[in-house]
């Protein structure tokens, strides 16, 4: 007998439907899988066969094939383990097959027949409210996780008989539902707050514009300066992720399996550190089966990278067209993916390698031609893409022996928050701006115009330090977000002023 259950396939951070054919008829006694599957769902023969009899069922001795549709897409995972399973029961007529046009299935069955959750549950679920498909059944861990998308039925489900008795009476069953309205209210306060951190008045007035613009941002500065402490309370001034940028991070994280048993929705933007180990491909992703990078995963979000110049050059390089376009395209021979990466970038680096260089204490021991190579890793394109460019300096003795007297993180973020409904407002009639930073020539033209005193300090500042025009096009993006957290709407000369005085790297050079 032919059975047919839907079930879906991810391909970069989408889903593709899928459909499971099984066929039960006379001849020798076995399992074949068709249709590029990949070694986890060729496992999938034992482990089904295990767990049908584990679960109280019969399992057929006889010849089973089973055909994965499209056939010349490549499938991987666990996740169609329930759909075998239903379809193996179905054609053996030990469970019924009504349901099975209108249902999409997916999870990994345990020997026992328990059903563990699997990645990549909110893409499939977004994908099925597509489909026009009736409702999704699938572990109960990921239940809350595909409920997030409205419309669509969702039944979670703890073994493998809860499944086989959903079909046999489907109207014992209520759907999972949550209130995302209520999920995206709560909010965790921050654990790492500005009011900890100890003087440093420039390199706070720098985080405070780099979260209200969405600027890049790098600290230079000796040991023990307070580089990584400062960008790790960048997180902690940031506003809030709206429904729309929650369900992106969200697909993502799911894709990358970082949800699995984590609820539903992902609200808090995303701040990733990866090792200066990190190869190209953990930062941009890749794989055979493509799987978002560091980069994608801090999409919406941070992605930190602590001494910026013990990374491989060629690694850093990668970094350049995300930065720039907001995505990152990974191409395979038969498959090509696009992967959102609209992050902002926060680094930190010493001055030199012995980290003194220009320190007023402790003497630098390094000669013209190290520090020469050591600034060499990062390349110019590279610093071009860097907005604010800040100087951290030790901390002098009474500024370390005193208590903290700086803002809070709740102060700071509410004046972030302001000056970001001030570019959303103003880019209301732009559907993927959001903030300062991802504005484009052409919005610089419209957006921030100067008078001729700032068209004059500007000039002045490009002969002299010899910026590109990326770069004073990044200052110009910088002074608006200045201009922004002042509450006015024309660019001033001192609003231009500060943001050359954030192009500390451009002076040391």
């Amino acid at each position: 007998m032919l059975a047919r259950v839907w079930s879906a396939s991810i391909v970069g951070i989408d889903a593709v439907k899928v459909g499971v054919e099984v066929d039960v008829s006379g001849g020798l006694p076995g399992i074949v899988v068709l249709g590029l599957p990949d070694s986890a769902i060729q496992e999938s023969r034992e482990r089904v066969k295990a767990t049908l009899k584990n679960a109280g069922f019969a399992f057929p001795m006889r010849k089973i094939v089973i055909n994965l549709t499209p056939a010349d897409l490549r499938k991987e995972g666990p996740c169609f383990d329930l759909p075998i399973s239903m379809g193996i029961l179905a054609a053996s007529e030990q469970v019924s097959a009504d349901l099975f046009g209108d249902y999409l299935f997916l999870g990994e069955v345990s020997l026992d027949g328990t059903l563990r959750a699997v990645a990549g549950v909110l893409p499939i679920a977004a994908a099925a409210e597509k489909m026009g498909i009736t409702g999704l059944v699938l572990p109960a861990d990921n239940a809350q996780e595909a409920a997030a998308v409205q419309g669509l039925a969702v039944y979670g489900c703890q073994h493998l008989s809860d499944v086989v008795e959903f079909l046999n009476n489907p109207g014992r069953y209520k759907p999972v539902q949550i209130n995302c309205t209520t999920e995206m209210a709560t909010v965790a306060n921050p654990s790492a707050d500005l009011q900890d951190v100890k003087g440093q008045t420039h390199a706070r007035r720098a985080l405070e514009i780099a979260a209200a613009g969405g600027h890049n941002l790098i600290f230079v500065g000796p040991p023990g300066s307070g580089k990584t402490m400062l960008a790790r309370r960048l997180p902690g001034i940031l506003p809030p992720l709206s429904f729309a940028e929650s369900l992106e991070v969200t697909r993502i994280h799911s894709v990358a399996g970082l949800l699995k048993n984590r609820g539903s929705l992902v609200r808090d933007r995303p701040f990733r550190s990866p090792h200066h180990s990190a190869s190209g491909p953990s930062l941009v992703g890749g794989g055979s089966f493509p799987r978002p990078g560091e980069i994608s995963l801090s999409h919406n979000g941070i992605l930190f990278l602590d001494e910026l110049t013990e990374f491989k050059r060629d690694v850093l390089e990668f970094l350049r067209q995300p930065l720039e376009d907001g995505y990152v395209t990974i191409s395979r021979t038969k498959l090509s993916v696009m992967f959102p990466a609209q992050f902002t970038l926060v680094a930190s680096t010493n001055p030199c390698p012995c980290g003194y260089y220009g320190d007023t204490i402790q003497q630098c021991t390094c000669s013209p031609r190290q520090r020469e190579q050591y600034w060499a890793k990062l390349s110019g394109p590279l610093m071009d893409r860097i907005d604010l460019q800040v100087a951290v300096n030790r901390l002098k003795p009474e500024e370390i022996t005193q208590q903290p007297t700086g803002e809070g993180s709740t102060s700071v973020r509410q004046r972030v928050e302001q000056a970001r409904d001030r570019a959303i407002t103003r880019f209301q009639t732009e559907a993927n701006l959001r903030c300062n930073a991802q504005m484009q020539s052409s919005h610089l033209q419209k957006w921030c115009k100067l008078d001729d005193g700032s068209r004059n300090l500007l000039e002045a500042a490009i002969r002299k330090l010899g910026l590109s025009a990326r770069a004073s096009d990044r200052i110009l993006k910088v002074a608006r977000t200045i201009a922004d957290l002042a509450a006015e709407e024309k660019l001033k000369a001192n609003h231009v002023a500060e943001a050359i005085q954030y192009r500390t790297i451009d002076r040391m050079q």
